[in-house]
C-alpha cells in the first residue's frame, strides 16, 4: 500500500485519468472527491464487498439451477 500525505485542495492522479482531491478535513473524517471517466465504476469498500458477495450467491444459484435443466 502506498500511503500519502496530502492537504486540503491536494490531489492525486491515477493512470492519468482518475483525480483524488481532499476536499475538506474535520476532526477524524475527510471529504474526499473524485474525478474519473463514466466507464470507471467508484464504491465505497463496504458496497463493494456487498456487490462481490451478491455476484457469488448468485452465481451459486445459477449454476445449480442449470444442472437441475440439465438432469
Amino acid at each position: 500500500m502506498l500511503a500519502l500525505t496530502r492537504k486540503k485542495g491536494e490531489s492525486l492522479v491515477i493512470n492519468n485519468n482518475i483525480e483524488i482531491t481532499v476536499l475538506e478535513i474535520r476532526g477524524d473524517q475527510i471529504k474526499i472527491g473524485i474525478s474519473a471517466p463514466k466507464e470507471v465504476p467508484v464504491y465505497r469498500k463496504e458496497v463493494y464487498k456487498q456487490i462481490e458477495k451478491e455476484n457469488q450467491a448468485s452465481l451459486q444459484i445459477d449454476g445449480l439451477e442449470a444442472l437441475k435443466k440439465l438432469l
